[in-house]
């Protein structure tokens, strides 16, 4: 069965929150028509009723249509009263289908949609975590954070969504949480996460034992290395990595669920004669391979270009009230 057919077939699962009886416009038609224009760049309801006027023929092959295209104000109302959850479900079922390797780096991060906050109604921005398959650009899942709750909440709450198994989770300091290492563990997948100031004692133990046995040449350590250089723009970047197996002595290293690796990360910049240099440590559940685990730093950025600025730039998500 082709791509089409499937997304049809799923979609006819979805419940029908409108009148039985009193329906212009079969749900399926709605759904497929909206989803298919956005994916062939229509950036609003007015875009999405003009798509589908223009491919009604091509889509009467596969849909009822039997009162025609559907209004962008009935689109509109259908996707405000539609189960987003069940909606999510079935388009992540889908994608399994048409996408069934989507590699195994996950980056999870925010983002806050700035103009939904209003300082003169007392309302704080809407913010978004996403999971982002980096390696083809996808988004896997989204999780709202709660009025009065947080970004930790949201991510513990995304993560039954995911398929982990085999999968490494990269997440910022934000997510540097025992209860979410825990849990992608549970779920037989690997994390790599950053040590920062929101676990100031684990940095500093990170910092430390990297730190003396750098002074010491690494005795009986065997520290695994990797550097890359990169040109560009002006600019020279040099990133070191420097790799360790977990101390046994350690209980704030320890205490991490299925530990495995500390790192550092040294990043250099050169660019306009000045040099600038930033330091980072991580930790993670992965094997202490260098060469791994600054690629997957550097895979999680991606969800800043290939996802948060996609949806700034094209979309213009920032500029929505809603």
């Amino acid at each position: 069965m082709n791509p089409g057919m499937v997304l049809i077939q799923r979609l006819r699962g979805i419940d029908d929150p409108r009148v039985t009886g009193r329906c212009d416009h079969a749900l399926v038609d709605i759904l497929m028509i909206a989803l298919c224009a956005i994916m062939a760049g229509a950036e609003g309801w007015d875009d999405i009723e003009a798509w589908g006027e223009a491919n009604e023929e091509r889509l009467r092959l596969y849909l009822d249509l039997r009162n025609g295209i559907p209004g962008h104000d009935m689109i509109r109302r259908v996707f405000e009263a539609i189960d987003p959850k069940q909606l999510e479900t079935v388009l992540l079922e889908w994608i399994g289908h048409v996408c069934p390797v989507l590699g195994q780096m996950i980056a999870i991060d925010g983002k806050s949609i700035r103009g939904s906050g209003s300082l003169l109604r007392g309302q704080r921005a809407l913010h978004v975590v996403s999971a982002y398959a980096s390696e083809v650009g996808l988004v896997l899942a989204q999780q709202r954070c709660e009025e009065k709750s947080n970004e930790i909440t949201a991510i513990e709450a995304l993560l039954p969504n995911l398929a982990l198994t085999g999968c490494i989770v990269t997440i910022d300091a934000m997510g540097c949480q025992t209860a979410i290492a825990a849990q992608m563990i549970e779920r037989k997948g690997d994390y790599l996460l950053n040590a920062k100031d929101n676990q100031p004692k684990l940095a500093e133990a990170i910092e430390e034992y990297i730190r003396i046995g750098e002074q010491h040449a690494w005795a009986n350590l065997m520290p695994s290395r990797f550097e890359t250089r990169d040109k560009g723009h002006g600019r020279v970047e040099t990133r070191r990595c420097v790799s360790l197996s977990v101390p046994e002595y350690i209980p704030e290293i320890l205490r991490w669920p299925g530990i495995k690796s500390i790192a550092r990360i040294e990043a250099v910049r050169e660019a306009q004669g000045k040099m600038t240099t930033e330091v980072r440590y991580l930790m993670g559940s992965m094997a202490p391979d260098a060469q791994a685990i600054l690629s997957a730093t550097r895979l999680h950025w991606g969800i800043e270009n290939g996802l948060h600025r996609c949806l700034d730039v094209a979309f213009r998500e920032d500029a929505s009230a809603v």
